[in-house]
């Protein structure tokens, strides 16, 4: 995806801390550029070197440890798609203020904070093509550099003053957890249905594309009619996002994934892929799953094996169309707001969440 090059290191009009965080944080060049993003990526660029200069600066502390550890995540790239959401939704109703920079910057903060808790529940080693903090730094600093920077997201919303974006946010903060905990609940279990797959993702990684995509036209002084519309937007967004990457885990490349493709398989995640398969498999098929899921038999050889029976009932192609049926939802929602280049990028997003599967 491509992004501007590294920042400079004063950003206008935001606030400095100091602190001993020294890396300028760049954002990333994707070797396959998809004209898909670029608008969104082009219209936001300005307002994204801000936010990036507030990242710098927040990320600081005198503790040392805290900003090596966030460092290392957040320097590591990433689409940042979800703060350009937030820039966007405020920018299309020419909002002219920077508010939308400090909670564009807090989405950012409470998506990096998941990531790295994630890391330590999942017990991953790989992230973003790099080791995770947790295998540098290990489970406790992980989980109390993230506990940090959710700290210093909620600072910058409270710094803003809307207790309406406050609210959509830290309701967000705890969906979000509720949906790591719904997961641990159905994890390993080979009867979880589609319907409950949906409400972990939907808590998990749509509430916050929801959250980031409403809280632009809160600090634009929208009508809930709009609000509404952008809500809708980024949770639909959000769904295609996460069942595309369900799919990448099983029919993606390492390299391009930044993580070891057949991870869900080897932690035992339960995602759509597995579920129609299992569900659509013979008796022998389906405790092979349970061996597999269920008893942590994940060798590659039944990786392999897996990946014979996900295609033999179509759980990729099958996961992808629910995919573009959320993204459907999501053009709908945008349909009767006002033409601009900035609804066209937002819509042009959809298609960028789905085709990454090409």
């Amino acid at each position: 995806m491509p992004l501007s090059p590294p920042l400079s290191i004063v950003g206008p009009n935001i606030e400095q801390e100091s602190g001993p965080l020294g890396v300028v944080i760049p954002l990333e060049e994707s070797k396959n550029k998809l004209a898909s993003v670029t608008p969104l990526v082009d219209l936001t660029r300005p307002d994204m070197e801000r936010v990036n200069q507030l990242i710098l600066s927040k990320a600081g502390s005198d503790v040392q440890m805290i900003p090596e550890v966030a460092n290392h995540l957040i320097s590591s790239g990433g689409k940042r798609l979800r703060p350009m959401l937030t820039l966007a939704s405020a920018a299309m109703f020419d909002y002219k203020g920077d508010h939308h920079i400090k909670l564009a910057t807090s989405v950012e903060f409470m998506h990096t904070a998941t990531l790295l808790h994630d890391d330590v529940v999942d017990e991953s080693d790989l992230r973003r093509g790099k080791s995770t903090a947790r295998t540098i730094w290990g489970n406790q600093a992980s989980v109390l550099v993230g506990d940090f920077l959710l700290g210093q997201a909620f600072r910058m919303m409270v710094d803003v003053g809307s207790l309406d974006a406050l609210d959509v946010l830290s309701t967000a903060a705890s969906v979000i957890a509720e949906g790591e905990v719904l997961q641990l609940s159905v994890a390993k279990n080979m009867e979880t249905t589609e319907d409950d797959y949906l409400q972990v993702i939907r808590a998990k990684t749509a509430a916050l594309f929801a959250a980031a995509a409403e809280v632009g036209p809160i600090v634009a002084k929208t009508d809930k009619a709009t609000r509404s519309a952008l809500k809708s937007y980024g949770m639909n967004l959000g769904l295609a996002f996460q069942l595309v990457d369900d799919v990448l885990d099983y029919g993606g490349k390492s390299a391009d994934l930044g993580k070891n493709t057949g991870d869900d398989f080897r932690e035992g995640k339960i995602t759509l892929p597995v579920i129609l398969s299992y569900r659509r498999g013979t008796v022998e098929e389906r405790e092979f799953w349970k061996r597999a899921i269920e008893q942590g038999e994940s060798t590659d050889a039944n990786l392999e094996t897996a990946l014979g029976l996900i295609k033999k009932y179509n759980g990729l192609a099958d996961t992808i169309t629910r995919a573009n049926h959320y993204g459907t939802i999501a053009r709908d929602a945008l349909a009767p707001l006002p033409k601009s280049p900035w609804k066209n990028a937002l819509m042009e997003v959809i298609d960028f969440c789905i085709e990454r599967v090409n």
